[in-house]
């Protein structure tokens, strides 16, 4: 099976029902994008248009390898579009406050699988009648994780902000900066074996970087050799934000993972191979048991988080950090000034609607079927999440 073949075969819209006017101090615009993750792509519009980063606001991240349509807004943003390599920037008109992920109505997908048998394909249509009925786990999938999901499965994965609960700042900072990702350009890869090779010289570090943000901490470091945590502090924005979530999200599926087990029997549960491991998805409940499902939400993991104590989530909560070798308690960033877990639920069950489904003949591979299916999720739920259920 081929997924993500071309742009083409992974399509995502995000719908919203803001409309916008010739009011309002923020600039709405819709990004479209091939080819570029959602931080490469607003990195370039900030460059191009001298853009502070607290300006601009946006709603979610959007696959790389695929055809996407997102919204962002700017404060006070210019009134006119770009148009770049693979990046087209729209002007809508003016709201009257900054966009994030509460105007997400929904993201709508057209996604082609490519290179099945006639097997496969009739395995792949029965599923998709079960998952028409029952969904499929509310999973963050492999993108949330970054270069964390780069290279297959990790059995005992690290996260910067794991180290940074714990104190550990320096790990952080070289976990961060160093990490291989598998995306990365040549520049950045020797970018990355510098650090690696001359971490702690930082006088070193910064004769053999280029000019760009690694330099600038290192550059801050040569000051103060010893504030790591002023160092990771000093992160763009967008990554410190992307560890803080990478690390919560582990630790909800860890979660769900937990819940879906005390939830259905054996039987009813199929396991399913994500990059950091296998995660168990439902298949055949019981009524009750779907029902328990679709009403059930699950918390991030934070130490703001109040449950009442005959709350059973907190124990599955704390079962999951206890296994990390945390209490809910140290789940903050000590000493941080603007970095902070994120306090909210999150609903266990995905279920997508207006799923269709067609098969043809493969135009790209000679005696093999291509499936095409069209669907619309809730904000923050994945597209490949289904697929992966669909395809076993």
């Amino acid at each position: 099976m081929k997924l993500k073949q071309r742009p083409e075969d992974f399509q995502v819209k995000e719908r919203t029902d803001i409309v916008p006017s010739e009011q309002g101090d923020f600039a709405l615009y819709r990004l479209e994008k091939r080819g570029w993750t959602t931080p490469d792509a607003l990195g370039v519009l900030r460059r191009r248009w001298k853009i502070d980063h607290r300006r601009l606001s946006y709603g979610g991240l959007k696959d790389r390898h695929a055809l996407t349509v997102q919204h962002l807004t700017v404060l006070h943003g210019p009134r006119r579009n770009l148009d770049q390599q693979g990046i087209l920037v729209t002007y809508l008109g003016q709201v009257s406050h900054p966009y994030s992920a509460q105007d997400i109505r929904a993201n709508h997908f057209r996604i082609t699988l490519r290179k099945l048998d006639e097997g496969k394909l009739g395995r792949a249509e029965a599923a998709l009648a079960a998952v028409r009925e029952q969904g499929v786990p509310n999973y963050f999938d492999d993108q949330r994780f970054g270069s964390l999901a780069s290279g297959g499965s990790c059995v005992t994965p690290e996260f910067v902000a794991r180290l940074m609960v714990l104190g550990r700042h320096e790990d952080a900072l070289r976990l961060a900066l160093t990490a291989p990702y598998e995306f990365d350009r040549a520049a950045q890869k020797q970018e990355k074996a510098t650090l690696l090779a001359h971490w702690g010289d930082w006088e070193q570090c910064k004769e053999n970087l280029p000019r760009g943000h690694a330099r600038s901490l290192v550059d801050y470091l040569r000051v103060h050799p010893a504030d790591f945590r002023g160092a990771l502090e000093r992160l763009r924005p967008e990554l410190r934000g992307l560890y803080l979530s990478a690390y919560q999200s582990h630790l909800w599926n860890r979660t769900l993972a937990l819940y879906l087990r005390q939830l259905a029997r054996p039987e009813q549960l199929l396991a399913v191979r994500l990059r950091l491991g296998e995660v168990p998805f439902h298949h055949n409940l019981d009524a009750e048991q779907f029902q328990q499902l679709v009403s059930a939400t699950l918390p991030l993991a934070s130490a703001r988080l109040k449950l009442d104590p005959d709350d059973p989530r907190g124990e599955l909560v704390r079962a999951v950090l206890k296994d990390e070798g945390l209490e809910l308690e140290q789940m903050k960033l000590k000493g941080f000034r603007e970095m902070f877990f994120s306090k909210g639920e999150r609903p266990a069950l995905c279920l997508p609607r207006e799923l269709s489904a067609s098969a043809e003949a493969d135009d790209l591979h000679p005696g093999r079927m291509k499936w095409q299916l069209a669907f619309e999720l809730p904000r923050g739920s994945y597209a490949t999440l289904l697929v992966k259920r669909l395809m076993g």
